[in-house]
């Protein structure tokens, strides 16, 4: 029931911006920010049952490592950052900088994500010798 309050939402905001922004469009920016933050708000509070239970999950499993678990969730979490934080700058028509961002998320991730890809060549290396 919820999903249906926040597309609600997302669609009267929408259209609200629509008709502002022709007359203050300072007052319709200020509109999609909080529209974006009441919708980011609530994914975050049903996300995290979620997010936990993906924990769970990976605890459970014989011989995880928990750092990669750690991992996974930093990911995720600079994913969802830098889309928002491109949305935001794209609304504004910085699309440049919005392109910049993306390239340091993806940067961010790469980089986050070393510990894994050495983990794999370490096994391939394993399995082939």
């Amino acid at each position: 029931m919820e999903m249906f309050m926040v597309v609600g939402l997302a669609v009267v905001a929408a259209s609200l911006i629509l008709v502002i922004r022709q007359k203050a469009p300072e007052h319709a920016l200020l509109l999609s920010v909080a529209a974006g933050l009441i919708i980011l708000f609530w994914i975050l509070k049903e996300g995290v049952p979620v997010f936990e239970e993906v924990q769970n999950l990976f605890e459970q499993a014989a011989g995880a490592d928990h750092g990669y678990v750690e991992i996974l969730f930093k990911a995720l979490g600079i994913c969802f950052v830098v889309q928002i934080a491109c949305d935001a700058c794209r609304d504004m028509g910085e699309s440049a900088i919005a392109s910049k961002v993306e390239m340091a998320g993806k940067l961010s991730i790469l980089v986050l994500s070393l510990p894994l890809f050495q983990r794999i060549l370490t096994v391939v290396a394993q399995l082939i010798g």
